[in-house]
């Protein structure tokens, strides 16, 4: 079997993008086959075996939406939303003038989010936080964070360090995912305050490991950043792969701007 594909990328946060609207592989949205998905996507994101991704992303016709979106981390374990990835997928979507619209409206696990052209970028209305424990004391082996839980639709737990290059983020990172105090296991985002307008951040990703940025991360660590008093409501968060702009506006919903880049387009027999 032969599966088209496109190769997009986030501030390095990578993707293999497949079309489902009219063909897919084997299987039906409405059958909810997410063990079978959950399974292509381990091959295909594998940097040796496969084409090598942090997710793999499946564009769908929606009854409720413009289009929807179903997201699986390379462990092939689904997931809620992706800021990168609804990016990227925005940008597939206006490059082949699949819509005339702006703004597009997505359906999503998290719900329906919403796409919008801004120049060369592309602002994504991520919807309102839902605050969670703030400076929670949490023990990992011999060093006490302080956490913050923030969901974008999906769960990030966020701590400030002082030293955020040096710091060992895959030692600390799946220790913290895999904690017994997240049952369904959490993002983690560890961040270093420039200053009220600036963050530096770096994520362990749930199912991905550490990634170059995460859109939804983004928008947790700068509304954390807020809540704490760090910065202001507008706020440049630096990632390992570029800059994402962050405004927790007056509405309660967080606006992230950021860019979206295809690579190329390929066919993979499976």
């Amino acid at each position: 079997m032969k599966i088209n594909f496109t190769k997009m990328y986030g501030l390095g946060n990578d993707f293999i993008l497949i079309d489902c609207r009219e063909e897919e592989f084997g299987v039906r949205p409405e059958f909810n086959s997410g063990s079978e998905i959950g399974d292509l996507s381990r091959q295909l994101c594998h940097r040796r075996f496969g084409i090598g991704a942090d997710q793999l992303l499946l564009l769908y016709p929606s009854k409720i939406a413009d289009f929807k979106m179903r997201i699986f981390n390379a462990d092939g374990s689904e997931v809620e939303m992706c800021g990168n990835g609804i990016r990227c997928l925005a940008k597939y979507i206006w490059d082949r003038n699949l819509s005339d619209k702006n703004t597009l409206h997505i359906e999503t696990l998290a719900g329906i989010i919403r796409p919008e052209k801004a120049g060369e970028m592309v602002k994504v209305d991520m919807g309102e936080p839902i605050l969670g424990v703030i400076d929670y004391p949490l023990q990992i082996k011999d060093t006490e964070f302080k956490i913050t839980c923030v969901s974008m639709g999906n769960p990030h737990t966020i701590m400030v360090v002082d030293n955020l290059s040096n710091f060992p983020l895959p030692y600390y990172g799946p220790m913290i995912e895999n904690h017994p105090i997240f049952p369904k296991r959490t993002n983690v985002e560890f961040i270093e305050v420039l200053n009220p307008a600036e963050i530096k951040m770096r994520v362990w990703e749930r199912g991905s490991g550490e990634t170059m940025a995460c859109g939804t991360g983004a928008s947790a660590a700068a509304v954390a950043s807020n809540i704490k008093g760090f910065t202001g409501r507008k706020v440049t968060v630096h990632l390992r792969g570029g800059d994402l702009f962050i405004e927790w506006a007056e509405d309660n919903h967080v606006y992230m701007t950021g860019p979206a880049v295809e690579v190329f387009e390929g066919i993979i027999e499976n």
